[in-house]
């Protein structure tokens, strides 16, 4: 059958919150019962956004990461619950709003740190997927509609037709390795948890230090082609996707009218090699 799934470009998100707001809309103040109680005013951020800065100046990017609960398959949580969470049909994961009434161990069995703790209530809760609304004929919840960048996508397929969309568009989920199978996707995570090597490059034409357009940048490591990039117009270079901690690497830079040059590059983090001036 078909189920619920969430893709989050990262590449899209700009911090707006408007998915956070959506949501604390529609959850502070409001009671649905068998989905869930009312959302605190203050604290119980249903949906939190990370963020990480790469990069040195001048060549800085931010990427921000939405983690809200990821409505496993394999969920921690269903397992702790003894009842009082399940895994519904379609793919959602819903804390029951009367049977979990007092169980904060519950809030620990979530390896993703979504599930929040409403001590008004006595209560653990979560972002239920708006499924209240789906269940009214919602086409996705409030959270993707009111996402300002088309960066959140709700989509329901069947378990298949999901594999093949996440082979096609590389999409990877939140700590993969514990097997809890989540139905939250991202896109372009390696805005997230990959590095670049970047630099800016020059040559002296006519007696002029000048940006160089078009050099050609090649990463090696161990021998191997890391990565390659072109400079642009200003001569920057950008070449990404580098794991973090993953050692020096031989930065070969070439023009064909304004030489070239040789560097290193050590990759903790992602690093700016700042300028960089050709040479015959």
């Amino acid at each position: 059958m078909e189920k619920w799934n969430l893709i989050i470009d990262v590449e899209k998100c700009e911090n707006c919150n408007n998915c956070a707001i959506a949501t604390k809309d529609e959850h502070i103040g409001n009671d649905y019962p068998g989905y869930a109680a009312p959302m605190p005013a203050h604290g119980g951020d249903w949906i939190q956004i990370g963020r990480r800065t790469r990069g040195a100046t001048p060549m800085v990017d931010v990427a921000y990461l939405p983690v809200t609960c990821n409505h496993c398959d394999n969920a921690p949580c269903v397992d702790a619950g003894g009842g009082c969470v399940t895994k519904r049909a379609d793919g959602i994961v819903i804390i029951d709003p009367v049977k979990a009434k007092g169980r904060r161990d519950v809030v620990d069995s979530c390896p993703y740190g979504a599930i929040w703790w409403n001590e008004e209530l006595n209560l653990p809760q979560k972002w239920i997927f708006d499924a209240h609304l789906l269940d009214q004929g919602w086409k996705e919840p409030r959270a993707s509609q009111a996402c300002s960048t088309g960066c959140m996508k709700a989509l329901k397929v069947e378990d298949a037709e999901m594999r093949r969309i996440a082979e096609r568009d590389q999409l990877e989920v939140l700590k993969a390795g514990l097997g809890t199978r989540p139905r939250v996707y991202y896109q372009n995570m390696y805005r997230w948890n990959k590095c670049f090597v970047g630099g800016s490059v020059t040559a002296t034409i006519k007696g002029v230090l000048e940006c160089v357009e078009g050099a050609e940048v090649v990463l090696i490591k161990d021998g191997k082609v890391a990565g390659e990039a072109k400079t642009d117009f200003l001569g920057d270079f950008k070449v990404d996707r580098l794991e973090p901690n993953s050692g020096t690497y031989k930065v070969k830079i070439i023009h064909p009218q304004h030489g070239s040059a040789l560097v290193d590059a050590t990759v903790n983090e992602s690093v700016y090699l700042g300028s960089i001036q050709l040479s015959k």
